[in-house]
C-alpha cells in the first residue's frame, strides 16, 4: 500500500498544511494540473488536480470511502478505538452504501429546496437583527460577529437546540476541520479530538432525551424517533450524525461568506457592480464558490482496480484526493481567466459541493444564507471597508478553508 509516506526529494508539489499553500493553494493547483495532474503526494495518496479526473471519481461507482480500512491503514490496527474516530465511523459523509443510503435518507427531507426557501424569511431577520447589533459599534469581525452566527443560529433552529443553550455554540471553538486534512493527526490532536467529541455526544445525549419527553418539529426529534425504530437507526449513528449535521451545517457557511466577502473587497471593480445591480447575488455566490470554495477537497477510495484514472494506475484500495479547489479554475472548463473574480461569468457550475451520492445536503441552504447575508450587509453598510483585505489571517486548516477573523470598519 502507498499510504505510508514516501521520501520527497524535493519540495513536494503538494504540501496542504504548509502556510504558503494555505495562504494562497492556487498557483500550486496550477502547477500539479499542469505538470503532474494525477499525482503520488508524499503521503501516499494520489492527488487528482483537473476538472475531469475530479468529477468522474465523485460520481463514478468504482470509488467509495471505505472508512475503517482507510484509517487504519493511515494509523494502525488499534484506531478504531479512538473516540473520534469511532464517531467519524458512523457520519452519512463517511459511510458507502447501504448504510449511507439508509442514514441519508433519514435527513434528507429536511433539505428539500421548498422546505428551504421556506426558511428565507428566518434567514433575512436573523441578519438583519444581527446588524441592528452591530451597526451602530462602526466595526466587527465579519467572521465571529457576522458570517458564523447567522448558520449557527440556522442549524440550532432545524436541530431543536433550546434558545437558552446557544450560548456555548455561539463561543465554541472552531479546531475540528483538522479532522478532515489529508496530512495525518499527532497524537495530541487525537486526543484533543477525542474530548471534543466526548463533550459533543455528551450535550447531544442529553438533547436526546429533551426531545423524546418533549418532541418537537425538528430534525433531533425525527432522528430520535428513527432511533426508537431500532431497524432504522442506532445510537452511536444517532449521536455521530447529529454532530455531523451540527458542524457541516455551519462551518462551511462561515467560509462561503467569509470567503465571498474578502473576494470582493480584493476586487473593487466587481463589488461595486454587485452594489451597482444587487440582483447579480445569486451568480455571485455561484462565482463565490468557484473561485475561492470553502472545502478544498473530497477523498475517495478504490474499490477495485481502475486501469487508467488521467494515465495513472489506481490499485484496489488506494485513495484519490479530489482537489475541488483547483478543478473549480481548470483553464479546460473555465477557459476566460479562470484565476479572475467575475460575478457576470456564464455556467458556472462549482463542484465545491462535491457530486454523486455525497453531493452536500445542505447546497441549497448554505447558497440562500449566504446570498442573503452579503446582499443584505452591501445594502445596509455601503460604506463598509476591510481592515486588511491583503494579508488576513486564515485558518491552518486545508480542507476547509476559510478566515480566522476578518476585522471590518465603516
Amino acid at each position: 500500500m502507498n499510504e505510508h509516506v514516501q521520501a520527497a526529494t524535493s519540495a513536494p508539489l503538494f504540501n496542504p498544511l504548509a502556510p504558503e499553500f494555505i495562504r494562497d493553494p492556487y498557483p500550486h493547483y496550477e502547477r500539479m494540473r499542469s505538470t503532474d495532474p494525477m499525482h503520488l503526494s508524499p503521503y501516499g495518496m494520489y492527488v487528482a488536480s483537473r476538472h475531469a479526473e475530479v468529477s468522474l471519481v465523485l460520481r463514478d461507482k468504482r470509488f467509495g470511502k471505505d472508512f475503517v480500512d482507510r484509517t487504519v491503514r493511515r494509523y494502525g490496527p488499534d484506531v478504531m478505538e479512538e473516540p473520534i474516530f469511532r464517531s467519524m465511523r458512523h457520519w452519512m459523509l463517511q459511510q458507502d452504501p447501504p448504510d449511507h443510503t439508509r442514514l441519508r435518507g433519514l435527513v434528507v427531507k429536511a433539505f428539500t429546496a421548498r422546505r428551504v426557501e421556506d426558511m428565507r424569511p428566518r434567514i433575512q431577520a436573523i441578519v438583519d437583527e444581527t446588524l441592528d447589533r452591530i451597526a451602530p459599534r462602526g466595526h466587527m469581525d465579519m467572521i465571529e460577529d457576522f458570517a458564523f452566527r447567522l448558520p449557527v443560529t440556522i442549524i440550532c433552529d432545524m436541530l431543536g437546540i433550546p434558545a437558552e443553550h446557544r450560548e456555548a455554540f455561539y463561543t465554541g471553538s472552531r479546531n475540528g476541520g483538522r479532522l478532515l486534512d489529508p496530512v495525518p493527526l499527532s497524537p495530541a490532536e487525537i486526543a484533543e479530538a477525542n474530548t471534543a467529541s466526548t463533550m459533543s455526544a455528551m450535550y447531544f445525549q442529553q438533547l436526546f432525551e429533551l426531545r423524546r419527553r418533549q418532541p418537537g418539529d425538528d430534525l433531533t426529534t425525527q432522528l430520535v424517533q428513527a432511533e426508537e425504530d431500532g431497524s432504522k437507526l442506532s445510537n452511536e449513528e444517532l449521536t455521530a450524525n447529529i454532530v455531523l449535521l451540527f458542524g457541516a451545517g455551519h462551518e462551511t457557511t462561515v467560509n462561503l461568506i467569509g470567503n465571498g466577502l474578502l473576494a470582493l473587497h480584493r476586487n473593487p471593480d466587481q463589488l461595486a457592480l454587485l452594489k451597482a445591480n444587487p440582483a447579480l447575488i445569486t451568480n455571485a455566490i455561484e462565482e463565490f464558490l468557484r473561485y475561492d470554495s470553502s472545502v478544498q477537497m473530497a477523498g475517495r477510495v478504490a474499490l477495485e482496480d481502475i486501469d487508467d484514472l488521467g494515465g495513472k494506475k489506481i490499485p484496489k484500495g488506494e485513495t484519490v484526493l479530489c482537489l475541488l479547489g483547483s478543478a473549480n479554475r481548470d483553464p479546460a472548463v473555465y477557459p476566460d481567466r479562470p484565476d479572475r473574480l467575475d460575478i457576470v461569468r456564464p455556467n458556472v457550475r462549482p463542484l465545491s459541493f462535491g457530486g454523486g451520492i455525497h453531493f452536500c445536503l445542505g447546497a441549497q441552504l448554505a447558497r440562500i444564507e449566504a446570498e442573503v447575508a452579503i446582499a443584505t450587509l452591501l445594502r445596509r453598510l455601503p460604506d463598509l471597508r476591510l481592515d486588511d483585505a491583503q494579508t488576513p489571517e486564515w485558518r491552518p486548516t486545508f480542507v476547509l478553508r476559510g478566515l480566522k477573523r476578518l476585522p471590518a470598519s465603516w
